[in-house]
């Protein structure tokens, strides 16, 4: 795992947990987008990207992140994660694109709910 990767991830689960602006903003550039699925819309610089992340919030402590590095390209890394709320569990696999600073100039992340699964497997 790099040291890049270690960093940003801890970063963002400070942010997450805290919610404070400067948390999420120190994350990424200024020209950056976040999507929160791979084909919608992005979020685009930091000011976008903090208010909508506070829209859809978590409080601190209402989740669980586990995590490992599954591949890195260049400025690219590749995170594999899982999310355990008290309602339900999600499968996570996000992109992030690094600046040379190590701010995320882009961040996809995808996520599934596990629960799915059950349904996916009575086909």
């Amino acid at each position: 795992m790099s040291e890049r990767v270690q960093r940003w991830i801890d970063g963002y689960v400070t942010a997450w947990n805290s919610n404070e602006p400067a948390d999420i903003r120190a994350l990424f550039t200024d020209d950056a987008t976040y999507l929160t699925a791979p084909f919608r819309e992005p979020w685009r610089g930091p000011d976008d990207i903090v208010t909508k992340w506070l829209e859809r919030k978590d409080e601190p402590g209402d989740t669980s992140f586990t995590w490992e590095q599954i591949g890195e390209d260049g400025d690219r890394a590749f995170v594999q994660g899982v999310t355990v709320y008290e309602r339900a569990t999600f499968s996570n696999l996000w992109v992030i694109d690094f600046a040379p600073d190590g701010r995320a100039v882009a961040f996809t992340e995808w996520w599934m709910d596990q629960s799915d699964s059950d349904a996916a497997s009575e086909e």
